[in-house]
């Protein structure tokens, strides 16, 4: 079960050289933990192995993006995005995550998740965007929030001529280039 944690104002940043990895079984739950994570997270390893991943999940997160993740993992494709996470201790770190299929032969064991520190225009590009999905969601209701939010990103991503991954990935390589120029 996810603990009760408060949300803080803390950003907890880490190295641009530093990786998150992570991997978990088909249901999300944790099977492994490398040590960035551990320490950016502040939790033990056992504290996350076994538990679903969502144990990091900050409430500024639209339930719709990790639909998203999820309805695009499950085709078997990898996903890009950035996420918004929350410490043990309630403070906030933004990633660059990448996910993918952990297979062994034709078997897929669970999944593989690499994270990067997000770059700072990235995130004032894509919070905008978490809000308005996450105020959709309050309008709408917990049983439907997921489909109305991830409609809502489907209608304005079709009018931006680009698809979420696009999106992503360009706002990521932009913001290193100008994080790498300063």
């Amino acid at each position: 079960m996810k603990p009760k944690i408060t949300p803080t104002n803390v950003e907890v940043r880490f190295l641009p050289e530093e990786i998150i990895v992570s991997k978990t079984d088909l249901k999300g739950r944790i099977t492994y933990a490398n040590r960035v994570f551990m320490r950016v997270a502040d939790y033990s390893e056992d504290d996350l192995l076994g538990v679903q991943h969502n144990i990091v999940r900050h409430p500024d997160m639209p339930r719709g993006a990790f639909r998203h993740l999820w309805d695009t993992i499950q085709r078997g494709e990898e996903w890009f995005g950035f996420v918004k996470n929350m410490t043990a201790k309630g403070h906030y770190y933004w990633v660059f995550a990448n996910v993918t299929v952990d297979r062994f032969g034709d078997e897929v064991l669970g999944y593989y998740s690499v994270r990067r520190q997000a770059p700072p225009q990235a995130i004032e590009a894509i919070a905008p965007i978490y809000a308005e999905m996450l105020r959709i969601e309050r309008e709408a209701g917990p049983a439907k929030a997921c489909e109305a939010s991830l409609a809502w990103l489907t209608q304005k991503l079709e009018a931006l001529g680009t698809t979420y991954e696009a999106l992503v990935l360009e706002l990521f390589f932009q913001g290193r280039k100008t994080h790498v120029a300063r």
